[in-house]
């Protein structure tokens, strides 16, 4: 089982940043997915296995993990 992701922004590998709301389980597979937001555009949810969301790809022949954690969600007051 990979490590459960902790609530807050992510940078994608990519460069995007995306906020994870929480990790979830399919209603029939119940397999863990992790949820999180677009912080440009839209905004829209989204949910990507949790086993992909903390994987690592390849990029220039180095492993970089897909999603990298940047810090908690500034608040709003």
């Amino acid at each position: 089982m990979s490590k459960l992701p902790i609530a807050g922004i992510y940078r994608h590998y990519k460069g995007q940043d995306y906020e994870v709301v929480g990790v979830a389980r399919h209603s029939e597979t119940e397999e863990e997915v992790v949820v999180y937001r677009c912080l440009y555009g839209d905004h829209s949810l989204w949910v990507r296995p949790l086993s992909m969301f903390c994987e690592t790809v390849e990029v220039a022949g180095e492993q970089v993990p897909r999603f990298a954690y940047c810090g908690e969600r500034p608040h709003q007051d």
